[in-house]
């Protein structure tokens, strides 16, 4: 029996997010296992953050802070947890950047140059606002 190519566009299009949720499932891995220390500049404190941006430690490496008036203490280390927390989310956003379009990838992989295409084309081209080739926006949300 002969699959179609609608089934086997199908079927492509099942294996390419089957590798995207194994990639997926490894990188969130590696995310929850990853953490990120940053010394403040005047190397009194080092904080360590989990992936989720949690405090995983604070190492005070003088006794500096005995001596430092409260709102001096807490702009320290509100600027070290600040910098810390920056760096992770740099780390997160490159660790998922690869999944980028994914959706958008595999719609293209799903219409793209079938008879499927060919069929919905009239239906497509009475939809108000349609511009063949155009790039469909998202559709504003109403706040009536």
């Amino acid at each position: 029996m002969a699959v179609s190519p609608f089934a086997q566009q199908i079927e492509e299009a099942m294996e390419t997010l089957r590798e995207q949720q194994a990639k997926l499932a490894e990188a969130t891995s590696k995310l929850q296992a990853t953490t990120v220390s940053v010394t403040s500049k005047d190397r009194m404190v080092t904080a360590v953050l989990g992936a989720q941006g949690q405090v995983v430690s604070l190492t005070f490496h003088t006794t500096a802070y005995r001596s430092m008036a409260p709102a001096q203490l807490s702009a320290a280390l509100t600027d070290v947890l600040n910098r810390a927390r920056a760096d992770m989310g740099a780390k997160v956003t490159e660790s998922l950047g690869s999944f980028e379009g994914l959706g958008e990838t595999l719609r293209t992989s799903m219409t793209g140059g079938t008879e499927l295409d060919e069929l919905l084309a009239p239906l497509q081209a009475m939809r108000p606002g349609f511009t063949a080739g155009a790039r469909r926006e998202r559709q504003e949300e109403f706040r009536g």
